[in-house]
């Protein structure tokens, strides 16, 4: 089942001669580096092959969350949080954003010690978080049984709604000059002495001298017609939607068993917090060994399954000339199948917890798919052996809160302005220059 539908935006009917930077895929992390782009002045266009959030950003849960990042990432999540404070200001259109605070639930005492640790990260940016013991939990949540021996909590994460947000930001960047291309897919990026010159679209060739590929879970493939390799695979989230119901929890809430966020809508929106799918495709058994580290941290967070989608991606074309219809073309948007065996649990799990969700309905459900790198941080990096080409991907279940600040750094790269944080740990060449890759959880 397709997931909420993302606020339409209609594509532009003219394909632009030429652009200082294309940007290749329409999720938030592309229509943010855009703005970023047409903010400073520079001629964007956007190429996305179906339309603007149709997949993962529009699908994801919706959280706004610093706690529990890899530690890498919270320099970067403190920026982005600064931003979504002024996102609707800034773009003159609803987000959903609200800051609403986010709580981990502990279930042991090891998983609260390690909580307390990882608080620390915050220290340096003037962000609070605290610990809650289960006194604490039940007046935070009165009437609920939330089951743990207590609680990360902290105040200035919080949500917004993923329909909304992409699409935001895309029409700002259209009012700032850029072009938005739908139903548009890129078929090759052209180069010239090693350098980019333009792509070849399937309405199309457009001149430019940068081009920033932030294609999500399609970046791989994308990138290994250009013999570039970015380690990522697919890992699918299960989720539900509840009609309007009232008396749930006002803060976002994570378990092992559930993830819960209330939505603008007064619904609830749910999902697993640990148990995500991971779907068994031949790229499974190409990066077997670089994922050993991650699996052996997370194994029992993974389910595997191994469907039609096997095949689908060994049939699937990896090379394509200008002149051919591209596999981008001929799948717009990946809409993967919900678990009915996770979906039927996750209902149960979080009405226990919060009885006044007994009395919600199940309006939708769907699923998603996240593009999920070695060490589960992204890349926002240029690529050394071609100028002008960037990526921007691997954002591991990470993209949606970090959406606004990835975009600024990625701009700030291409630019060759001072980046607004190290960039280091996002370089892509970390992937070959010998560094240990693995998650860094901290938690």
């Amino acid at each position: 089942m397709p997931g909420p539908p993302p606020v339409h935006v209609v594509g532009d009917a003219e394909l632009p001669q030429s652009v200082d930077v294309v940007v290749i895929g329409g999720g938030i992390i592309g229509c943010a580096t855009a703005l970023e782009l047409a903010e400073a002045g520079r001629r964007v266009a956007i190429c996305e092959k179906g339309g603007i959030a149709q997949e993962q950003s529009s699908r994801n849960w919706g959280w706004v969350r610093i706690s529990r990042r890899d530690p890498r990432e919270v320099p970067l999540m403190a920026e982005a949080i600064r931003l979504w404070r002024d996102l609707d200001k800034r773009t003159g259109r609803d987000t959903g954003y609200r800051q609403t605070g986010i709580c981990f639930v502990c279930k042991d005492e090891a998983t609260f010690a390690n909580y307390d640790r990882w608080k620390d990260h915050l220290a340096p940016y003037q962000m609070q978080a605290r610990m809650l013991r289960p006194a604490e939990m039940q007046d935070m949540f009165p009437g609920s049984k939330v089951h743990g021996v207590g609680a990360l909590y902290t105040p200035e994460d919080g949500r917004a709604e993923p329909q909304k947000a992409a699409p935001a930001i895309a029409e700002t960047a259209r009012d700032k000059g850029a072009h938005i291309l739908t139903e548009c897919a890129v078929r090759r990026v052209e180069t010239e002495g090693g350098r980019v010159c333009g792509v070849v679209t399937e309405r199309g060739r457009i001149k430019c001298t940068s081009v920033v590929v932030a294609g999500g879970m399609w970046s791989n493939l994308f990138l290994g017609n250009m013999g570039i390799d970015l380690p990522s695979l697919g890992v699918v989230s299960h989720v539900l939607r509840t009609d309007p119901v009232e008396g749930g929890p006002g803060e976002a809430v994570w378990t092992d068993d559930y993830a819960i966020r209330g939505r603008d809508d007064g619904g609830y929106t749910i999902s697993r917090g640990s148990g995500n799918t991971v779907e068994i495709v031949p790229n499974s058994f190409r990066y077997a060994f670089r994922y050993l580290r991650a699996l052996k941290m997370q194994h029992r967070e993974m389910h595997f399954r191994l469907s039609g989608r096997f095949m689908h991606e060994a049939r699937r074309a990896k090379s394509w000339g200008a002149g051919d219809v591209t596999p981008f073309e001929r799948e717009r948007v990946f809409d993967p199948v919900p678990s009915p065996r996770m979906l039927n649990s996750l209902m149960a799990s979080a009405s226990a917890a919060f009885p006044a969700l007994k009395k919600a309905t199940v309006a939708q459900t769907w699923a998603g798919c996240i593009d999920v790198t070695p060490d589960a941080i992204p890349v926002i990096s240029a690529v050394d052996q071609t100028l002008g080409l960037h990526i921007a991907a691997g954002f591991s279940g990470h993209g949606f809160g970090i959406g606004p600040a990835a975009g600024g750094l990625m701009a700030d790269i291409v630019l060759g302005r001072t980046p607004r944080v190290d960039p280091y740990d996002f370089r892509f060449s970390r992937f070959t220059d010998g560094s240990r890759i693995a998650p860094e959880l901290g938690y």
